[in-house]
């Protein structure tokens, strides 16, 4: 298996929109790493996760063909994941399709404002619930309960197929007691997790700072979830967390974690 992260950033990306911050005016200086547009992923090149305002621009820099998706799985419906205005490009009139060529699964918001938004439209559309697995092809997807927003039940998503494991956990504090037991019970081969708050501690508990992060990962490590061999990757990083990537690097290799960026491939 493989993921591809064509985003990392957090809701405004690096730079941020209308911010002169030094991580900002860095990234603006000195491209490269410390670019980040809006938060997605690629699985094995069929399954997208996520769909951000600054998609089509992934997928140019890429050079990646939308056609090639089986399914979009949707974590949540805030406006960074969820540009809700894209999906109607892979139909009839801006393509000959009459029918939605991938399936979208997501949770009950999200199918909410899909079907407010494309009543009657040919799209297969499956709700998602926090820890009800699913099948897609050859792949297993089950959804854990992410701690983002209070309202609604936001996921990280488990993806395994052929004996290997992911958990792709963007947009989450640190879980509660019933995630991390329903994860104990895993063996994953590759986490991919936030780092919104960086070097500065957020007083919203729906994100992690480093620190955090750190502390997420000991106790997965402390419980096998994660094994010396699993790979550990950060994503949706945000400017107002003070890091930029070389700063990152300095704060989490030491501890096994690896700092992502735009377009980075992980296999496993």
């Amino acid at each position: 298996m493989n993921i591809r992260l064509l985003g990392t950033g957090a809701a405004d990306g690096i730079p941020g929109f209308f911010r002169n911050d030094p991580v900002s005016k860095h990234a603006r200086e000195c491209g490269g790493r410390d670019v980040r547009t809006r938060c997605a992923a690629l699985v094995d090149g069929v399954l997208k996760i996520d769909l951000p305002p600054d998609t089509f621009s992934q997928l140019q820099r890429d050079r990646l063909d939308p056609r090639d998706w089986s399914a979009l799985l949707f974590t949540h419906s805030h406006e960074d994941h969820f540009a809700v205005g894209e999906i109607q490009y892979a139909l009839y009139p801006f393509t000959e399709m009459d029918h939605m060529p991938y399936t979208i699964y997501g949770n009950e918001t999200i199918c909410r404002k899909i079907e407010e938004r494309y009543p009657n439209w040919p799209i297969e559309l499956v709700q998602t619930r926090s820890f009800e697995s699913y099948q897609h092809g050859s792949y297993t997807i089950t959804p854990v309960k992410a701690r983002h927003i209070e309202e609604e039940d936001c996921h990280n998503l488990i993806i395994e197929r052929g004996g290997k494991s992911i958990l792709y956990a963007t947009d989450t504090g640190v879980w509660t007691h019933d995630t991390f037991e329903f994860l104990s019970r895993y063996h994953l081969d590759v986490l991919v997790i936030e780092c919104t708050d960086g070097l500065r501690k957020g007083n919203y508990l729906g994100h992690l700072d480093i620190d955090a992060c750190v502390g997420v990962v000991d106790a997965l490590r402390e419980a096998k979830v994660l094994g010396s061999d699993s790979r550990v990757v950060t994503t949706h990083h945000a400017a107002s967390g003070g890091a930029r990537h070389c700063d990152l690097e300095k704060a989490l290799l030491k501890h096994g974690i690896e700092p992502g960026y735009d377009g980075m491939v992980i296999k496993f």
